[in-house]
């Protein structure tokens, strides 16, 4: 899982998944989710995410990952 914090245009891309998305469908004003060709799940795109979602700060708990930190 990835997540990319785009400034220029205050949006906030989880990647899920490493499969293209196909369809995508918008939930709500400015949140879409990003579904492969099977149906899974692969992406959510959130619009004015710093006004949606604490950006300052992001826990982990309890995942069992290995942890990378790439800053631009």
């Amino acid at each position: 899982m990835k997540l990319n914090y785009y400034p220029d245009t205050d949006s906030l891309y989880i990647d899920l998944a490493e499969q293209p998305s196909v369809e995508s469908r918008e939930i709500t004003e400015g949140v879409v989710l990003d579904y492969d060709a099977a149906g899974h799940l692969v992406g959510i795109d959130i619009d004015n995410a710093s006004r949606r979602v604490e950006l300052k700060q992001l826990t982990l708990s309890k995942l069992p990952l290995v942890v990378q930190t790439v800053s631009a």
